[in-house]
């Protein structure tokens, strides 16, 4: 029998209060078995990250999910600081410690825009996975895996019922994980 695996959820939203479907699934992971969930923007409204309380927390874990919404074919800007600061060299990666090998990273993403409108022949003209590979390039350096990010698209005009299925796909991957350590 192998132990249950733990995950970390740190949500990055910058208008996390607002958001109808970043916030839904991010109470849709709180109260599961093994799961944290941390909303970022709340923890740090001035941008003033606590660097080893943030390493503590990832060692904690086995997966960590960066979730948040695609803001300009990235991510948002905190979530860019705290992985600047936080995924420090010779903590994060370098010849004398690496503290995230072996562990899973996975990107949780939302979008205004259709499935269609990320493909090769849509408006963005490429894949979301094209727009992510600096996140699969950082597990890489890190000596995590990285998983296909999880995708929901078409937030803006999602229906409840879609919404609750989305909630409830994405309690399936964090539980998945827990028992199991696949990921989809």
């Amino acid at each position: 029998m192998t132990s249950q695996r733990k995950a970390l959820v740190l949500f990055f939203h910058p208008n996390h209060k607002s958001s109808r479907v970043g916030k839904a699934l991010a109470e849709a992971a709180h109260g599961l078995e093994n799961v944290t969930v941390r909303d970022m923007y709340s923890i740090y409204p001035d941008y003033l990250i606590d660097l080893k309380a943030e390493q503590k927390v990832l060692l904690e874990h086995d997966l960590i999910v960066f979730q948040h919404p695609v803001y300009w074919y990235s991510c948002p800007p905190l979530l860019k600081l705290w992985i600047d600061e936080v995924f420090e060299y010779g903590w994060a990666y370098g010849t004398s410690s690496n503290h995230l090998q072996g562990k899973h990273l996975l990107s949780v993403l939302t979008t205004g825009g259709s499935s269609g409108a990320y493909a090769p022949e849509g408006s963005n003209r490429d894949t979301i996975h094209t727009f992510f590979s600096p996140f699969a390039q950082t597990a890489h350096l890190c000596g995590m895996a990285y998983a296909t990010p999880w995708v929901v698209y078409g937030a803006r005009g999602m229906s409840d019922g879609e919404l609750h299925a989305a909630c409830a796909a994405y309690r399936g991957v964090l539980t998945n994980y827990v028992a199991s350590g696949v990921l989809p």
